[in-house]
């Protein structure tokens, strides 16, 4: 029999819980995951919010667009993320099309996603009338939505690019209306993405719900970055919001490196590495 304790038994944060987060004052920690490795990390690391971003398509996959991620593969890759988390709370991008066509549309996928990945809540992005029908309908029958508004990557083309989003009086006029909509319909925190951070104040201060940001500003609830951007592992992308904590990609290709040397000199594998 063993002689170890038994683990700690954590519980797990639930969708209601962040809005605790912000009637308490204290920020909530966000960042991206995609697989049970990275999972462990941020969950260990104390991340609040996990989100399974459809920014895989680009940083795992090598996709020009989130449009080109399937739901399939949402969801294949939040259940690997589900399996390393013991704290965080998951979220699940849906990607592109899977809830615009209609509410009905919206329920189902919606619903598939959170059954076959394990995540808690999904995202969607907009605030325009359609999708928060879908996110309200989508509540009604009991599935958590987190709501994504400002620069919303699978609408890029028609918002001109990656551009900050609000800058023009009636442009922040109507996303604290798209923000007050989706806080009606039941969304349980809104992403701003891209947005001034006065304007990104404006909106924090004009809903209950938790706002999370991503260079939106320091007034927002919580924010939120992808974690190989955060990491330095991807090190092409240097957008103005991002602050690297780290240089991995560096040390990766280092110690990548110094294996293959040692491999042609045949110092590795040595008597220490083989078995007798």
């Amino acid at each position: 029999m063993s002689t170890h304790p038994p683990e700690a038994k954590v519980k797990p944060l639930l969708p209601r819980d962040l809005a605790q987060l912000k009637a308490s004052g204290t920020p909530i920690v966000c960042t991206t995951a995609y697989d049970v490795l990275q999972a462990r990390l941020v969950d260990a690391a104390g991340v609040d919010v996990v989100l399974v971003g459809d920014s895989l398509g680009q940083v795992v996959a090598g996709l020009e667009s989130t449009r080109q991620v399937p739901l399939d593969q949402m969801i294949w890759h939040a259940a690997a993320v589900h399996r390393g988390l013991r704290r965080a709370l998951l979220v699940i991008d849906m990607p592109w099309m899977t809830y615009h066509v209609s509410a009905d549309e919206a329920v189902r996928n919606c619903g598939r996603a959170l059954a076959e990945s394990g995540a808690a809540c999904v995202k969607m992005e907009g605030g325009t009338a359609p999708i928060v029908e879908a996110v309200r309908r989508c509540v009604e029958v009991g599935i958590p939505v987190m709501g994504h508004i400002g620069y919303t990557p699978q609408t890029d083309v028609a918002l001109g690019g990656a551009r900050v989003q609000g800058r023009e009086a009636s442009r922040a006029d109507a996303l604290v209306a798209e923000a007050q909509a989706l806080e009606g319909a039941g969304a349980c925190a809104i992403v701003l993405e891209l947005v001034p951070a006065a304007v990104a104040a404006r909106i924090t201060a004009a809903v209950t719900i938790p706002t999370i940001g991503i260079g939106a500003g320091a007034s927002c609830d919580g924010q939120i970055l992808v974690l190989p951007d955060l990491l330095g592992l991807n090190e092409g992308f240097r957008p103005k919001f991002l602050k690297r904590y780290a240089e991995l990609g560096a040390a990766a290709r280092d110690a990548v490196g110094r294996y293959a040397e040692e491999v042609r000199a045949r110092r590795y594998p040595d008597d220490e590495t083989s078995f007798a």
